[in-house]
């Protein structure tokens, strides 16, 4: 099972990485033309191919067998790591207490981008087949 941690983690850096750069795209150049629930919208296809893509990478690299159990290790370890890390960006960098943080996930464009995060961890165990 290390090796599907290995993977989860790994999965989780390359996807959180892309995410962070589409995101500062997003904010500052795409939301302000178009709204948030719309920038949102345009950004997810490219996370998701993103995430396509470093999945099978992951599990490339980390060898992870083809199996539910190792693959739901690494997407569940990959969708924690996910949430603690928005979660941290969103208080630590952007200022927001745990209340605001959670009230986000009121607005149509957080629930948006929470749909596509349950698609990303979900991946591991769709390429499966």
């Amino acid at each position: 099972m290390t090796s599907a941690l290995k993977a989860g983690l790994s999965y989780f850096a390359a996807v959180f990485a892309a995410g962070f750069l589409f995101g500062v795209v997003r904010t500052l150049l795409i939301a302000p033309r178009t709204g948030e629930l719309a920038a949102v919208a345009l950004e997810l296809p490219l996370i998701l191919a993103v995430s396509w893509v470093a999945c099978g990478w992951a599990v490339r690299r980390h060898d992870v067998a083809r199996e539910s159990g190792a693959r739901l290790v690494m997407a569940v370890t990959s969708f924690i790591l996910l949430m603690a890390a928005e979660l941290a960006v969103s208080t630590l960098i952007a200022g927001r207490s745990l209340d605001q943080h959670f009230a986000l996930y009121r607005t149509a464009p957080v629930l948006l981008g929470l749909c596509g995060q349950l698609v990303y961890a979900a991946l591991p165990l769709i390429r499966l087949r």
